[in-house]
C-alpha cells in the first residue's frame, strides 16, 4: 500500500531544474511599447496570472484591448497566432476602438518588415473582430459563473491564448457587504483562473481599480479589493502619472526586479512614450 501511494506521488514530480529551464520556453504577448515589453522581460507572461491597476484615464481598458488584438499576431511574424476572451463587468469595450488598433497592428507589421509576400494570412482588421470573444457580464455571480464556464469554452476552443477581465474589481465593490465572504469567493476564483492559465499555456491578465488606503497617519492611493487579494495574481503591474506622461511599474513579480518603465496611448494603440506625451482621452 506505501509503494503504491509513493509511485502516485512520483508521477507528478518534477525537478526544480526542469522548473527553472521552463522560463526559456514562456510564450509572451508583445504590449507594443519596447520600453514596457523590455521591463516585462519580453511582454506579457503565459501560464500566469498578470493584474494591471490604475487611476481611471491611465489606459488600462486601453492596454486591455491592446493584448487581446496582439495576441493574434500570426506565429511568423513573431507572435501567437491566438485569440482572445474578453470579460467586461463595466461596459468599457469599444469594438471600434479594437478595430483601429488593429489596423494600426497590421501596418506596424507592414513598415517593420516583417511582412512577407510568400506568406499569405489573413490581416484584415475585421478578422480581429471576429477573434476575440466577448462577454459582457453584470453582477457577480454572471462573473463567477462565467470564469467557472471558461474549461469549457477553452476546451473548445484551444486557440484562446490570452483571458482579459475589464475590470476583475467593479462588481465585487458594488456587491459585496460581507467582506469574509468576498474574500473567500475572490480567491476561489483567483485559483480557478490560475488553473485555466496553467492549464491551457495562455495569459490572464485582470485590469484593477484604485482605492483609498490609511496608511502610517494619511491616505494613499492602492489597487482595490484588498491585502489578501494582493497575493493572488502573479505579476502585479501599477500605472500612474508622472506629471504628464504614463508609466507603468513592476509591484510585484517572482522573476523580474521592480522597474518602471514610459508609455503613451495613442489613436495607434499602446506605444512608446513621446516627449510631448498631453494627458488626452483616446475616443
Amino acid at each position: 500500500m506505501e509503494v503504491s501511494s509513493s509511485k502516485s506521488y512520483s508521477v507528478g514530480a518534477r525537478t526544480a531544474w526542469d522548473m527553472f529551464h521552463e522560463d526559456d520556453f514562456f510564450t509572451r504577448i508583445t504590449t507594443s511599447c519596447a520600453d514596457m515589453d523590455n521591463m516585462l522581460g519580453g511582454g506579457i507572461n503565459c501560464k500566469e496570472i498578470t493584474e494591471i491597476g490604475g487611476v481611471p484615464g491611465i489606459g488600462k481598458t486601453q492596454l486591455g484591448i491592446q493584448l487581446a488584438v496582439n495576441v493574434q499576431i500570426p506565429l511568423d511574424y513573431g507572435g501567437l497566432g491566438g485569440k482572445a476572451i474578453y470579460i467586461d463587468t463595466e461596459g468599457s469595450f469599444m469594438p471600434e476602438r479594437a478595430l483601429q488598433i488593429a489596423q494600426a497592428c497590421i501596418e506596424d507589421i507592414e513598415t517593420n518588415g516583417f511582412y512577407r509576400k510568400d506568406f499569405h494570412v489573413n490581416m484584415e482588421p475585421t478578422s480581429f473582430l471576429e477573434n476575440i470573444f466577448y462577454f459582457r457580464v453584470c453582477s457577480y455571480t454572471e462573473q463567477i459563473a462565467l470564469i467557472n464556464y471558461l474549461d469549457k469554452f477553452i476546451s473548445d476552443h484551444q486557440d484562446v491564448k490570452v483571458v482579459i477581465v475589464d475590470s476583475v474589481t467593479f462588481h465585487f465593490r458594488q456587491d459585496f457587504d460581507d467582506l469574509a465572504r468576498r474574500t473567500r469567493v475572490l480567491g476561489g476564483m483567483a485559483l480557478k483562473l490560475m488553473k485555466l492559465a496553467k492549464q491551457f499555456s495562455l495569459a490572464v491578465v485582470l485590469l484593477n481599480q484604485v482605492t483609498m488606503k490609511y496608511t502610517e497617519g494619511s491616505f494613499q492611493l492602492t489597487l482595490a479589493l484588498g491585502d489578501s487579494w494582493s497575493h493572488a495574481c502573479t505579476n502585479r503591474i501599477i500605472l500612474y502619472w508622472n506629471g504628464n506622461e504614463r508609466y507603468a511599474y513592476i509591484d510585484k513579480s517572482p522573476s523580474l526586479p521592480s522597474a518602471s518603465a514610459p508609455y503613451s496611448v495613442t489613436a495607434k494603440g499602446i506605444r512608446n512614450s513621446a516627449s510631448n506625451c498631453k494627458r488626452v482621452k483616446m475616443m
